[in-house]
């Protein structure tokens, strides 16, 4: 059996596993806690749609706050002015926030503008003090609870993975990678890779906003701040932390950030200092990020078994 194969179902059953243990642990937390790995898994989302552009089409996006913030401000606004998406309608909103203005590739530069509309627009976005949600939708199950809301995050976060897996694992997917790895070559070969790169940019932006609905609703509230620079930065951060190119990678990166971010901050002042030496020292010794552990590992033990055995050889 071919080896790559083997080592994507591990790696897919090692992610059931790991998804199996959160929703099966997350509900006998305390709400502080469920509500944090809510945010992890929203941020998640975030993070496995940049790693769409950066891991396997090889393009830097620092914009994805943007997709992230038209989400958010698209559910905010509905909400508190025209009581749309507080129920059923709430499966709409999801639709809107994920086919937003996701042509617009400049990605920088569309970050900012975002940010400056959210800032300067006070009659639509309230400015700098942003917008509060009346509340989260209610269909049939109180999406008040914050475990039923997880439990509602949860299924998209898996459901968001999914197609995300077989969107790289498919023909289009491994164009992706070609063009990341020799883009001459592949338009060579008669592929379109404009057209590549750009549908995978639509397709980052619809996860990206998919993202902007459910943390809009999460956090009850909207604001610039949602849409700064720092969040474009952070989502890579956590793709590169994590290991882009793997799409789980953006996963554990978002929720070691978040994680460290809420203990760290309870500890010192300077949290900001510890995290960015975290960032450093992944970068200098984990250029694969945290899904690289397993390879070094072995590589370790490979060495170590191989200089036994010639420590052990008759001379």
């Amino acid at each position: 059996m071919n080896v790559s194969l083997i080592r994507n179902r591990r790696n897919l059953l090692a992610v059931l596993a790991v998804l199996l243990l959160v929703g099966v642990l997350t509900p006998h937390t305390g709400p502080f806690l469920t509500l944090l790995v809510t945010r992890a898994l929203v941020f998640a989302i975030l993070a496995m749609s940049l790693d769409i552009l950066l891991g396997f089409t090889g393009l830097a996006s620092l914009g994805q706050a943007a997709y992230l913030g038209v989400g958010a401000y698209l559910t905010a606004i509905l909400a508190t002015r025209y009581q749309f998406g507080l129920g059923w309608s709430f499966w709409i909103v999801i639709v809107l926030g994920a086919s937003g203005v996701y042509f617009l590739m400049i990605t920088l530069a569309l970050g900012q503008c975002v940010w400056g509309l959210a800032y300067r627009w006070n009659s639509l976005t309230g400015g700098d003090n942003g917008l509060n949600l009346p509340g989260r939708p209610t269909f049939g199950i109180a999406m008040a609870s914050d475990l039923n809301w997880f439990y509602l995050v949860f299924g998209f976060f898996a459901v968001s993975l999914g197609i995300l897996y077989l969107l790289v694992l498919s023909p289009f997917g491994r164009s992706l990678e070609g063009i990341r790895e020799q883009e001459v070559r592949m338009r060579i070969l008669g592929y379109n890779t404009w057209l590549h790169k750009y549908l995978a940019f639509v397709i980052a932006g619809a996860f990206g906003g998919l993202a902007g609905v459910l943390w809009a609703t999460t956090n009850g509230h909207v604001s610039p701040e949602d849409v700064v620079l720092t969040t474009s930065v952070d989502a890579l951060l956590m793709v590169v932390l994590g290991g882009s190119g793997t799409l789980v990678g953006g996963a554990i990166g978002s929720a070691v950030v978040l994680f460290l971010r809420e203990y760290l901050s309870t500890l010192v002042p300077w949290w900001q200092y510890a995290l960015g030496g975290v960032y450093v020292l992944a970068i200098l010794y984990l250029p694969g990020g945290l899904m690289s552990v397993p390879v070094r590992l072995r590589q370790w033990r490979a060495r170590e078994t191989g200089a036994a055995t010639l420590a052990a050889a008759p001379q």
